[in-house]
């Protein structure tokens, strides 16, 4: 164009070029951390494919594979000593020989009298593939009972997830209900289609029932229906028919074992007969429970009732049972003057029942009148209907009986098994929480991930647990708990009820508390305050689910056979728990509650330990003496200190988190050191792969040692809010997806927080895990990463245990949390730790780290920064009139438009790809979908701007600093002039800055197409200027507007009191890091000021 037009002048003409070429210029900079995020998802994606993550997504997924659990559970998670051929073995057999003695004549009418078939039947439970069952079983059945501990199934729930045992049965468990409801219906379906294609010549038993009997859940199905079935028939209709059900059950397990079943009923009609057997069963399951028994028999035991018994002899003979007419008149002519009609709605209903499913067994059988068997059969059902003090005919009885079933527990506990099997579908029992499948799906497909195998309970590595506390929530207080909000006037126990509502009624459940208001009774009040503080991020949150690791050892260590006293010893020496509440001794100088609670925590876990910085006033100077202090309960509710060790010191000089850890570290006793922060939970299932998780430790994969094993983590506060939601998802990318790729193929993972475990006798020889120095080392976790890389450790990463996780709830307390990270990560750039690591590492480790770690908010400045040169650049070329070159109309920025409006687009990649591994890809696109819809892209964009203000200004000011963000729940409504305190710097007043400068473009540009050229900025701006009050509750509520309206009126006009009084005086304050800025941070500035003299001057 210079050539063209040499009229331009050359300086011009070059300051145009540069103009228009510098947004491209810095779009290539970005360029790579958005193809990193693509790549990322692309190979995070393949790495969880290939160590099976997601291949477990459903209930079905679980029922499918369940039969393959017990076999991975104990080759993997038992030590090669479990169910041992000798110990366990021998206990086993004494105990199944016990149970079968027990089971007496109930025992031999199930399985018939011969001892051949009760060898045969403890041969098979004896196999060393049932032992695997029974120790699966156990730990199956703890990890329901600790779901059920925590409010999160129901007792009808919890019923339909274990495993069953009744004593003096054939077998050693049952298969849970969820595992085999509504295999029946497939068993009756596989039979339909067996008889419609069955062809001219008749089949063998074996060739007909084969689909059945090869599918191991099926045939267990069965064996179980028909064992438990007979079970209830019997009980069911009393001691007056035993005999004759034993004899009939008995012939029927005969024609079974001879191979004669085909010969002997009409398989086609057997949906019928069990439809009539569901009726029957359905009828007693929602009824039994509420019957109403008499205070006393309705039948007197007397000569008279003896009589009548006698008098129903039986005459048997090959062909029929008859029944002495005449007596039975006579009978029922004494009776009529002296019997009342009883009035008994349940026996009549099972009584209709009892006749219907008997009419359908005779209609099943084939050849009466020339099998002798068959015939026996069906004249005993006939006499079951027929026989006068019998279940039918007899209304003391039967009302008798009914009566003490309803009290009989052990048939109540078969009757709801039963019910399970036969009448319920599989969607019915499956848990209805979202966090028990999470929960199982995840335990059993960590089954079947490469894990290392288990040691013994005596070979094991031993590890301590470190949790730094300083003074949040420990337990909520029953103030706390009936608090209420100004605005919504709702409670934290309120809240916590909406938000956790099955949880909530499963509480009641379980107390058994119909009123409400019991909760608050001396009785309750306790486990009120526990329900509610597990639900938040407290210390009692914490430490109960820490401790869920030595109930998991001490679960190991009863299916390994240890005896107790052994058990006992190896608990505290492979495991042990310590909190450091740094200023625990001033809560307890203070008096203050939180010091009561956290001693009702050492009472309840008896091998909890508390660390504290205790200091004591020598002389009337003021000197004091510090030292580190560790206590533990005394066992008859007290405390009792352990260690005091003089300091010569107050330890605390840099930042408070780390200092508190390095003063707690002298008392840990392990060879490894998992850190746990305040704000995370465990899970027993969980705690069951620990001791797996250190033999991680023992591998070696490539030249340099495990030092730090990463585990992933859950984010149980997704369900909270909006915003919890985006953050919950934005944290599983990360410490999934993220941390996965990092450490595998990159090879530059390295500490990113807890819950990692570290190899303590490397770590205390090589600088220990926390650095402390105040400001510098802001995020005091990443500085043990890189003391670890320099120092030739490495990193590993396993996610077949997770730990869980809360992250920060409300817009506030979300913002300080990613400024904190933000000036964290710009301290780490300024650090002579990361100056040295880069020099150690090669050019493609190098790329990783950076793109890995620091060049994430690195490129957040680098996208803030474009915006704003686009819209200055827009805004001045419109104004001087330099839209077009010569003759040449300028082209719309499309492309900028794009690659900026697409950068949060392509960002969420990781995301789509972490879920689509773990959930399925249908599900996780409708979860972004809905993260769209509900204002996703402005709350990931707003938070753009806050890594990248202070990012940019710690490198350019410094002055970072830890923040605290709360642990609680933020359900008030925050006031505008707080609002506008909080994010005016940072981003209302560049929101302003950026709508202006498109205003004016708009008001002076000639090129036309504005909205295609300008409709990403505008996205920009308004997400910096509505987030804030978009994602507040109560913010488009008339009377809150009014009322945050005047309270902004007066805080704007107020000129004492303090920043929260005044806007001048928070203006003062706000900017008074200026002052300190050096000089040639200042010129940044100058420049900046530069633009607004051209634009005005335009």
């Amino acid at each position: 164009d210079y050539v063209n037009y040499p009229d331009q002048s050359f300086f011009k003409m070059s300051l145009l070029l540069t103009m228009r070429w510098l947004p491209q210029f810095l779009v290539y900079l970005i360029d790579m951390s958005i193809w990193y995020a693509v790549w990322q998802a692309f190979a995070g994606t393949a790495v969880g494919f290939s160590e099976n993550l997601g291949d477990i997504r459903t209930m079905s997924d679980i029922r499918k594979n369940f039969s393959r659990a017990p076999e991975s559970f104990c080759r993997v998670m038992l030590s090669p000593d479990a169910g041992s051929r000798r110990g366990s073995m021998a206990s086993f057999m004494t105990q199944s020989q016990s149970s079968f003695n027990s089971m007496g004549e109930e025992g031999q009418s199930l399985l018939g009298a011969d001892p051949h078939k009760l060898q045969s039947y403890l041969n098979r439970l004896l196999d060393v593939r049932v032992q695997k069952w029974v120790m699966f079983s156990a730990a199956w059945n703890e990890i329901i009972d600790h779901f059920r501990q925590e409010d999160i199934i129901s007792n009808r729930e919890r019923d339909n997830l274990k495993f069953s045992r009744f004593e003096g049965f054939s077998q050693a468990i049952y298969l849970p209900v969820f595992q085999t409801a509504g295999v029946i219906e497939d068993v009756l379906s596989e039979l339909d289609a067996a008889t419609a294609e069955q062809p001219s010549s008749p089949l063998s038993d074996e060739e007909f029932f084969k689909p059945i009997t090869s599918h191991n859940t099926m045939c267990t199905a069965v064996s179980e229906v028909w064992e438990l079935g007979t079970y209830l028939f019997r009980k069911i209709l009393g001691p007056a028919h035993q005999d004759d059900v034993v004899a009939m059950t008995s012939l029927v397990i005969k024609w079974a074992q001879d191979g004669t079943l085909l010969q002997h009923i009409h398989v086609e009609k057997l949906r019928s007969t069990m439809n009539g057997f569901i009726q029957l069963i359905s009828l007693l399951e929602n009824k039994i429970g509420r019957r109403k028994c008499a205070l006393k028999l309705r039948r007197p035991v007397s000569s008279n009732s003896k009589s009548m018994s006698s008098a129903l002899k039986r005459v048997k003979s090959t062909t029929s049972i008859s029944v002495r007419s005449t007596e039975i008149t006579a009978i029922r002519k004494a009776e009529s003057g002296t019997k009342h009609a009883i009035i008994d709605a349940l026996r009549d209903q099972v009584r209709d029942k009892i006749r219907s499913l008997v009419y359908a067994v005779k209609g099943l059988l084939k050849s009466v009148d020339v099998d002798s068997e068959s015939r026996d059969v069906l004249d005993r059902l006939t006499f079951l209907l027929s026989m006068e003090n019998g279940f039918i005919w007899d209304d003391s009885y039967t009302s008798d009986h009914l009566d003490v079933l309803s009290k009989d527990a052990p048939f109540k506990e078969v009757l709801t098994m039963v019910h399970g099997l036969v009448a319920c579908h599989p969607k019915d029992v499956e848990p209805k929480s979202k966090e028990v499948r999470r929960r199982l799906t995840f335990f059993v497909n960590s089954l079947f991930m490469d894990m290392p195998y288990a040691p013994s309970i005596h070979d094991m590595f031993s590890w301590n647990v470190m949790t730094p506390y300083y003074s949040e929530d420990v337990t909520y207080t029953k103030a706390d708990l009936q608090k209420r909000n100004d605005e919504l006037g709702v409670s934290t126990l309120l809240y916590l009820q909406t938000l956790y509502r099955s949880d909530w009624k499963n509480f009641l459940e379980r107390l058994t508390i119909n009123d409400e208001e019991k909760v608050w009774s001396k009785k309750n009040l306790e486990q009120t305050r526990i329900w509610a503080s597990i639900r938040a991020q407290t210390l009692s949150r914490t430490v109960s689910g820490m401790m869920y690791y030595e109930k998991a050892l001490r679960l190991l260590a009863n299916l390994e056979r240890l005896d107790e006293s052994t058990t006992k010893d190896l608990m505290g020496e492979k495991f042990g728990y310590i909190v450091s509440c740094q200023v625990y001794g001033n809560m307890k100088k203070n008096q203050d509650s939180k010091a009561d609670d956290i001693e009702q925590l050492m009472h309840r876990y008896p091998h909890l330990r508390i660390a504290y910085i205790d200091s004591i006033r020598v002389n009337r100077a003021g000197a004091a003496v510090s030292y580190s202090v560790l206590v533990k309960s005394d066992g008859r509710g007290g405390i009792q200190e352990i260690y005091r060790v003089r300091l010569p010191g107050n330890p605390v000089l840099g930042e408070g988190k780390p200092e508190n850890q390095n003063h707690a570290m002298i008392f840990t006793r392990s060879e490894f050191l998992q850190t746990i922060d305040m704000n995370q939970e465990g899970y027993f299932e969980e705690a069951l792969k620990m001791r797996n998780a250190l033999q991680e430790f023992a591998k070696r994969e490539g030249p340099l040692p495990t030092t730090i094993l990463g585990l992933r983590e859950h984010i149980f506060t997704g369900s909270v809010s909006s915003l919890a939601n985006y953050m919950a998802l934005q944290e599983t990318s990360f410490v999934t997806l993220g941390q996965r790729v990092l450490a595998k193929p990159l090879r530059i993972r390295l500490h990113y927080g807890h819950p990692d475990v570290f190899d303590k006798l490397f770590f205390i020889t090589r600088g220990g895990i926390s650095k402390s120095s105040k400001g510098i080392n802001l995020s005091e976790d990443i500085f043990a990463g890189y003391n670890n890389a320099i120092r030739g450790g490495q990193v590993g990463f396993k996610e077949y245990l997770q730990v869980g996780k809360g992250r920060d709830v409300g817009m506030s307390q979300i913002y300080k949390f990613e400024a904190k990270l933000s000036q964290g990560a710009g301290e780490q750039s300024l650090s002579r730790d990361v100056y040295r690591l880069c020099y150690r590492l090669d050019f493609c480790r190098l790329l990783s780290f950076y793109f890995g770690g620091i060049g994430h908010y690195f490129s957040n400045v680098l996208t803030v920064l474009t915006i704003y040169c686009v819209v200055y650049l827009m805004a001045v070329l419109a104004i001087l009139d330099l839209e077009k070159i010569g003759d040449r109309v300028i082209t719309p920025m499309g492309t900028i438009q794009m690659m900026l409006g697409g950068l949060g687009l392509l960002q969420t990649i990781p995301l789509y790809a972490t879920l689509g591994v773990e959930r399925g890809w249908s599900i996780s696109l409708r979860e972004i979908i809905h993260v769209f819809i509900t204002g996703g892209p402005m709350h990931f964009m707003f938070h753009i701007q806050t890594k990248a203000y202070y990012m940019s200004q710690t490198i350019l000011v410094g002055g970072a600093k830890y923040r605290a963000t709360g642990r609680g729940f933020v359900t008030q409504h925050t006031a505008m002039d707080e609002q506008f305190r909080f994010f005016a710097s940072s981003h209302l007043y560049l929101g302003v800055e950026l709508a202006s400068g498109l205003a004016i473009m708009g008001i002076f540009s000639d090129a036309g197409q504005y909205l295609g050229r300008t409709w990403s900025l505008w996205l920009a701006s308004v997400s910096f200027l509505a987030s804030p009050f978009w994602f507040n509750p109560l913010t488009f509520d008339w009377n809150v507007v009014v009322s945050d309206y005047k309270i902004f009126l007066d805080w704007m006009s107020g000129s004492s009191g303090g920043p929260q009084k005044s806007w001048s005086m928070w203006w003062v304050d706000e900017n008074s890091y200026y002052k300190k800025m050096a000089f040639s941070s200042k010129l940044i500035y100058v420049v900046k000021s530069a633009l607004y003299l051209l634009v005005a001057n335009g």
